[in-house]
């Protein structure tokens, strides 16, 4: 569990089920995702977040204990990098939850665990998650043209990465 002023970040409980299906339904934050119904299943059993292979935080904002949206990450085997994600239902969008959020993990990962690299792939119309990895100190290291095939259509993929003294050295 990793805790910020506002949020905790912990294992998703199978209470959890139907606040994640509603946000990850919502037309508008499934645009630029390929998330199923059973991929929502497979989250809520997810394994360890100190192993190898994916493990999806639940955000919860402390306020009023409501689930509003969560960070995955997917350790590499080598347990020396990992790609993360994030997903925030869409009210609680705009008010810096995905910044704290995401900010939490990067520590946990650069700072606890030790990780070498963390990288972020995110839809190139979704202008919000590419400003949100820009703003954390993310490097922009591609773009894949048409290489994701979601809802109907072929999309471009920018690829983004951090090193662990980018994120040490960051100023505050």
């Amino acid at each position: 569990m990793l805790t910020t002023p506002r949020l905790v970040l912990r294992r998703f409980r199978p209470s959890d089920s139907p606040a994640l299906i509603a946000y990850r339904s919502d037309p508008q934050v499934a645009r630029f995702q390929s998330w199923t119904l059973l991929d929502a299943a497979a989250s809520l059993a997810a394994g360890d977040p100190d192993e190898a292979g994916w493990f999806q935080y639940a955000i919860e904002r402390t306020a009023d204990r409501t689930l509003i949206g969560d960070v995955g990450v997917n350790t590499h085997e080598n347990l020396m990098q990992a790609e993360i994600g994030f997903t925030l239902a869409r009210p609680a969008q705009g008010q810096g939850y995905a910044t704290e959020a995401v900010t939490a993990v990067l520590d946990h990962l650069f700072q606890v665990r030790g990780l070498h690299k963390v990288s972020a792939e995110c839809d190139a119309r979704n202008t919000a998650s590419e400003r949100l990895l820009t703003r954390l100190g993310f490097t922009l290291e591609g773009k894949r043209r048409q290489h994701t095939w979601i809802n109907g259509e072929w999309t471009d993929d920018l690829v983004f990465g951090m090193l662990t003294p980018e994120w040490i050295n960051q100023p505050e």
